[in-house]
């Protein structure tokens, strides 16, 4: 099997005193990963992730089941990071994310995070955009804004500044890779385990998980 992982020459070398924190996900400069839409057990539905130096970083094992009502990404290890439901509700749904914290799961009756389709935006450029509600436990909500396309997804504050972007995986060579493999692009001090889940969600919506 080919190796899909991102190219190292895109990266600044980092050292190992700035090496991501396994317990917060995040890194003070920009990451690039791939994402193989398919899970590694059978090839199944679900999701694979690499970091740049192609090491599985997180998954999604969906088995023979598409278009789940839930998900659970994982770490490396195994360990659930995120579950992510789709709550159907008449006329419009939304999708809820619950952290886990390894002293047991976060509340499963107030989500850690929800995704809400934005209605009634007029523009002409084919685009869905979704409102991320984070911190729905606090008191004070942070929010995002997800705007998707056929194969591409950017994360945007709501000022407008980039989260982080999903598109289509290119070689060196110029040439596209195939629609299943992608590149994710996360900005510095930015939570890497909450963009995979916001990118899952997205998943979610297209049936590719």
């Amino acid at each position: 099997m080919a190796k899909i992982y991102s190219n190292k020459s895109n990266l600044s070398t980092i050292s190992s005193s700035s090496s991501i924190s396994s317990n917060s996900y995040m890194s003070p400069r920009r990451e690039i990963f791939t994402l193989w839409m398919k899970s590694l057990v059978y090839h199944g539905n679900g999701c694979t992730v690499y970091d740049s130096k192609g090491q599985i970083v997180y998954r999604i094992d969906n088995y023979n089941i598409k278009r789940s009502k839930e998900v659970h990404l994982m770490d490396s290890n195994g360990r659930v990071l995120f579950s992510i439901r789709n709550r159907k509700v008449p006329v419009f749904g939304h999708w809820d994310g619950y952290k886990w914290n390894y002293e047991g799961a976060t509340s499963k009756e107030i989500p850690w995070f929800q995704v809400k389709k934005i209605h009634n935006v007029l523009r002409g450029d084919n685009m869905n955009y979704y409102n991320v509600i984070l911190g729905c436990n606090q008191a004070e909500a942070n929010c995002y804004n997800i705007i998707l396309g056929t194969t591409s997804i950017k994360i945007v504050t709501q000022a407008g500044r980039l989260v982080a972007e999903v598109k289509q995986k290119q070689a060196t060579s110029g040439v596209l890779f195939g629609s299943d493999v992608l590149t994710l692009v996360v900005e510095p001090h930015v939570d890497h385990s909450l963009v995979m889940a916001l990118v899952t969600v997205c998943g979610l919506i297209h049936h590719k998980i």
